[in-house]
């Protein structure tokens, strides 16, 4: 799936029957070349060939034409060319089109935007502050504003799920609470988990399996018959072209949890067959089908604080609105085990782009391909939002900021210590400083809006929240700001313990190869424990990168001597107090000892320690 799909990619990553309504979605006539028309043709090869890539197909869709195409391999190992009419997988453009089915049945009067989740599916229960007044509802899910988690590794990382597993499974683990970390409603948060109770929302209302329902009332409306929700891999299709890495190495389709967040396959035509619907007045052979004010509504954020701050760009509905590459469009990527996919639509000027690669790669240009088909497209160019002078106090804005909230709650303590940003006044505008990336210019556009570099309208908002906190948000992430001495005090903490880990463990180390380590010294047993910290690695390289969220020997081998850590540091400082031995190096170890101990307990505040990647 999309960006979850994105924790970890190294080693890894039916056909409908033919409906009368088809040919009236999409003439197949709109599939030939228009007789008079130069377009430039997209060097999808060429692209393919600089940056890597196994294979791809596309699709261009014009207001009186569609062109699909394919180039490069299907299967590197048997050297079997791709085709425009083979399937490919798009991982998380399957919430687009999930989303799409949901505002079927809103607009058919059988779920309402502003109903609240609790009231559709009563087994699910919110650990939500904000209850009272803000209720998860079911925009807040469409929307990826519920303030929920994006996903655990045990909702990802498993291979206990088979294609007919209970979607409500994949929350067995969540002591029947959810955690809604902002007010829903008024921050984009992507949440895998949040299109997953989705799919559980359409199985109540429709009183089956989300798959089986929409892919025949919504795909066959709409005359994708070589497009399914199911479940499908290599060996069920022959038809579908197999994933790769970077390294050419292949890996199988697989279950998973969170499957109405990343399951779909389909081919380019009949995701150019989508995107011309998604442009279109919503009516599927002349009878409403989609309430047109719903699906102009899809890729157009509303409610958020972003969007009240007036930002363009955000997420909505099941797309995001995107301002890359020279032009504004309403979009949504993917990606899952061997493929990237990106779809947008650009319903001013009918025209749309998709494309997937059958490469799930670290190395490419992700943009490279979206850069080909704008070209070959023609779109015309937006016009540049102008500078305009901010109307706040740009100094009180400086500082750091955080996170708020993160996308993978588990990983909370490493977002805010390494995740931040700071703002810098720089000139009339301001400088963005991330931690880990490259800074970039803010110019002001008037107002409280900003326009990174490289972007056509405002990419960014200052505002001050409900309760009172200063918050710089993109559209799809929200940085809040923290104060200077919180990060120095998790920094130190960082610091100190990786440092007395260090010191017990390549230290202690060193001393005993010299022989000058006993058992009865204090820092013996806190040096076992910090080599212990290794026995559990080789078990975890061996299993397959899809165990890492089961409980396996390695697993739980690495919860255990977690555990048994702060056991051996604390022994170790009673045996020091004890003893009370003489010297620099005893004083150095019990230092170490504390350092080490305290960043533990750090990390047991923040959710992260001992280390239960299974939970």
């Amino acid at each position: 799936m999309a960006r979850t799909s994105t924790i970890a990619r190294k080693r890894a990553s039916a056909a409908w029957r033919a409906c009368l309504l088809a040919l009236l979605i999409l003439p197949a006539h709109l599939f030939a070349a228009a007789p008079g028309v130069a377009a430039p043709e997209p060097d999808v090869a060429t692209t393919l060939r600089q940056q890597g890539l196994t294979g791809a197909t596309w699709a261009l869709v014009e207001p009186q034409r569609v062109r699909i195409g394919a180039a490069g391999l299907k299967d590197a190992r048997t050297g079997t060319p791709l085709r425009a009419e083979d399937r490919v997988l798009v991982g998380s453009i399957a919430k687009t089109m999930l989303a799409t089915g949901v505002l079927r049945l809103v607009s058919q009067g059988r779920l309402r935007l502003d109903q609240p989740v609790t009231e559709l599916l009563p087994g699910i229960a919110f650990d939500n502050p904000w209850a009272a007044t803000d209720p998860v509802r079911l925009r807040h899910l469409l929307d990826q504003s519920a303030g929920l988690d994006d996903a655990r590794f045990s909702q990802v990382f498993s291979r206990k799920p088979t294609p007919d597993t209970p979607l409500a499974l994949a929350f067995a683990r969540e002591d029947g609470r959810l955690r809604v970390r902002s007010r829903p409603g008024t921050r984009m948060s992507y949440s895998n988990s949040g299109y997953t109770l989705l799919g559980m929302v359409v199985e109540a209302t429709v009183g089956q399996r989300y798959e089986a329902y929409l892919d025949r009332e919504l795909l066959q409306a709409l005359g994708m018959r070589d497009s399914s929700f199911a479940y499908t891999d290599q060996h069920r299709d022959p038809r579908l072209a197999m994933g790769h890495f970077d390294d050419g190495s292949t890996h199988p389709i697989v279950p998973i949890y969170l499957r109405p967040a990343g399951q779909f396959s389909t081919t380019a035509a009949d995701m150019a067959r989508f995107a011309r619907f998604l442009m279109s007045d919503g009516r599927v052979g002349g009878a409403p089908f989609i309430d047109p004010t719903l699906l102009r509504g899809m890729g157009r954020p509303t409610g958020t604080e972003g969007a009240n701050a007036g930002l363009g760009v955000g997420y909505a509905l099941g797309l995001f609105a995107r301002d890359r590459h020279g032009v504004f469009g309403h979009c949504h990527g993917g990606s899952t085990i061997g493929y990237r996919a990106m779809l947008c639509v650009f319903p001013q000027q009918q025209r749309a782009f998709f494309h997937t690669t059958n490469t799930d790669s670290e190395t490419a240009d992700a943009g490279a391909l979206d850069r080909t088909l704008i070209q070959a497209l023609g779109l015309p160019a937006p016009t540049l939002a102008a500078k305009r002078r901010s109307a706040l106090s740009l100094p009180a804005w400086e500082g750091y900021y955080v996170p708020a909230p993160n996308r993978f709650a588990s990983f909370a303590w490493l977002d805010t210590t390494l995740g931040f940003v700071r703002l810098r006044r720089e000139g009339d505008g301001l400088r963005l400083l991330p931690f880990q990336g490259q800074p970039t210019a803010l110019t002001p556009l008037g107002g409280a809006l900003f326009r990174a570099e490289g972007r056509t309208q405002a990419s960014h908002a200052l505002l001050a929240a409900a309760d009172g906190a200063q918050v710089l948000t993109t559209g799809t992430q929200s940085y809040q700001r923290i104060a200077l001495w919180k990060l120095l005090a998790l920094w130190a903490s960082l610091a100190a313990g990786g440092l007395g880990l260090l010191w017990l463990m390549l230290g202690g180390s060193m001393r005993a190869a010299l022989r000058r380590l006993r058992r009865r010294d204090p820092v013996f047993a806190p040096w076992l424990a910090t080599l212990a910290l290794l026995l559990p690695l080789p078990f975890l390289y061996r299993q397959s990168f899809l165990q890492l969220g089961d409980l396996t020997f390695g697993s739980g081998l690495l919860t255990a001597v977690a555990c048994a850590l702060p056991v051996a540091l604390l022994f170790g400082l009673w045996r020091h107090l004890r003893l009370r031995p003489a010297g620099i190096v005893a004083a150095l170890d019990a230092v170490a000892m504390l350092a080490l101990l305290q960043w533990t307990l750090v990390l047991a505040a923040w959710g992260l320690w001992p280390l239960r990647l299974w939970a």
